[in-house]
């Protein structure tokens, strides 16, 4: 998988491209925990993400538990596959999904 960071002022835009399950989470997880200090709106960007897994959707909720006290986040470009995801385990409901 492929981490593509943007930060512009407060806004932090990640690019996932590849597939985001077991093997590649904890480098996502270690990124985060080295990026977000100061950062009011995280933004996903999963044009280019093919496949997420339960370990996956971890991070993004602990992502979103972290921007829920410092600012906001939110999720875009997600493919159909990705959404279903989203969709099947109720994080359509946890997320701001554009």
């Amino acid at each position: 998988m492929d981490i593509k960071k943007t930060s512009d002022g407060g806004r932090l835009t990640i690019a996932l491209d590849g597939r985001l399950d077991t093997t590649t989470s904890p480098e996502l997880t270690k990124e985060l925990d080295s990026s977000l200090d100061g950062v009011k709106e995280l933004v996903f960007d999963l044009a280019k993400l093919e496949y997420i897994s339960s370990s996956g959707l971890r991070v993004l909720l602990s992502a979103q538990k972290k921007m829920n006290s410092q600012g906001a986040m939110k999720v875009k470009n997600a493919s159909e596959m990705v959404n279903e995801v989203f969709e099947i385990t109720g994080f359509d409901e946890i997320l701001t999904i554009e």
